[in-house]
């Protein structure tokens, strides 16, 4: 083996244990008893792989796994636990870690998964540098999906790479947002120097910006949920930005809202906004490409099995329950969903029956029915009543605007049902719930032509 690897754990026979095995293996090893000094290290960009235990004195081991994930999503984590239940091994595998081992634990083995890792960790490396091509090709994204909004979407990202430009991505939460900016920075000239993620607290204080400048060192800059931010650190990111030096960092800004919304409310400034505006990112929600959704559960499903041992297969009638399905988590909510699925699969195969199982135990399923956002006419209907008002500007679009948004749902509605009952206008006034003279009428208004169909026999 060849790598670095990061061991935490507080027993002290463990860590020598491992640190004798993984160095006799070849590997460099720096072991620690705290998860502070773990994930300083994990921060500072060491390791090329963790094995950690869950249970710490200064905390657990899983909750540090999403920070992880996030700041060194490249990084392989591998836990161990003496918690030997059958949640611990769900939660490890739902905080995407790499592998999961029960205390007490086989040592052989344990050095074939480290080995797997540390062999999973320089491929990766080696594409991040690759991940975005030149030009319009975009086939090597580190992204699933092949629907016109994400080919929109790697447009965007492969124009702003190498631009100085602050960028401000916006998207539902589970949409990948912070991927994105691991995307851009990992692929521009700052790839090599360090990506910053700030909360407000490291705002709060008065030198709490030069020391964010001085951390970043000419790198990345993110500000997550920046309308989280209060107006006072808002400002200062004002200030920062505005700030051009030899040493000025890229700045990047998520939010998880359109950013009107925010402007409105008062939640983000507007010289915040005009300042990162010059690069805007809007990511799409799973429900506007429902056809990137069985591509992405087949990937899931590839990615969970790291052996290669067998195939999971995804029949037709779960492939269309999925499809339905309203995913409010957006991508991460499908990826949990497909990894317990994979998981308990009979016979290699997802059945409709499994997946109805797993969706009607969220309590997000209920949103569908239940929250108007999710109610597809309406939120299409939102969305192309923003878009009208924005391009008008400031300045209110001409009067008239209820009938003409009735005029453009009515007609749709009646040609379809017309369709539908083959042009029988009895049957569609029924259909409709009008009586047939209120039908005729809408038909001569709305301008549609009406064509009998035959029944076939």
């Amino acid at each position: 083996m060849d790598g670095t690897v990061l061991v935490a754990d507080d027993d002290k026979t463990i860590r020598k244990v491992l640190t004798q095995a993984l160095t006799r293996s070849g590997c460099r090893v720096h072991a620690t008893s705290s998860l502070t000094t773990l994930m300083r290290w994990v921060a500072e960009g060491k390791g090329d792989a963790v094995i950690t235990d869950v249970m710490m004195p200064d905390g657990n081991g899983l909750e540090m796994l999403p920070k992880i994930a996030q700041d060194r999503p490249e990084l392989p984590v591998i836990v161990i636990s003496a918690q030997n239940t059958i949640m611990t091994a769900i939660q490890a595998t739902e905080a995407n870690a790499f592998d999961y081992l029960p205390k007490p634990f086989d040592l052989p083995d344990l050095m074939k998964r480290c080995a797997k890792a540390l062999e999973l960790k320089r491929p990766r490396v080696q594409s991040e540098q690759q991940m975005l091509p030149q030009g319009e090709e975009s086939h090597d994204l580190p992204l699933v999906g092949d629907t016109p909004v994400m080919q929109v979407l790697y447009r965007d990202v492969a124009r702003l790479i190498h631009s100085d430009l602050p960028i401000l991505i916006h998207g539902e939460s589970g949409t990948g947002k912070s991927l994105i900016c691991r995307i851009l920075h990992n692929n521009s000239d700052r790839r090599a120097l360090p990506f910053v993620t700030v909360s407000e607290s490291e705002l709060t204080s008065i030198d709490g910006p030069a020391q964010i400048i001085s951390r970043a060192k000419g790198g990345t800059v993110l500000f997550e949920h920046v309308s989280d931010f209060s107006s006072e650190c808002q400002g200062r990111i004002v200030r920062m930005i505005d700030l051009v030096t030899d040493q000025s960092p890229r700045f990047m800004a998520t939010l998880q809202e359109d950013p009107s919304s925010y402007l409105d409310r008062g939640d983000l400034r507007n010289d915040l906004y005009y300042r990162l505006a010059g690069g805007s990112i809007s990511l799409p929600s799973l429900r506007e490409r429902v056809d990137d959704i069985l591509p992405l559960a087949q990937h899931f499903l590839t990615k969970g099995d790291r052996d290669g041992a067998f195939r999971i297969d995804i029949t037709e009638e779960a492939s269309a329950l999925m499809r339905k399905y309203s995913w409010p988590g957006n991508v991460r909510q499908l990826e949990n969903t497909v990894n317990r699925l994979g998981l308990l699969a009979q016979d290699r195969r997802i059945e409709a029956n499994d997946v109805a199982g797993i969706l009607r135990d969220q309590p997000a399923a209920e949103l569908i029915r239940s929250n108007p956002k999710s109610d597809k006419l309406a939120w299409d209907v939102e969305r192309h009543l923003k878009r009208y008002f924005d391009l008008h500007g400031d300045v209110l679009p001409p009067s008239g605007l209820y009938q003409r948004i009735l005029h453009e749902v009515e007609k749709p509605l009646v040609e379809i049902a017309l369709a539908e009952t083959r042009g029988n206008q009895a049957k569609c006034a029924d259909l409709l719930g009008i009586n047939r003279n209120t039908l005729r009428k809408k038909i001569s208004e709305l301008d549609i032509d009406v064509k009998r169909r035959k029944v076939l026999s």
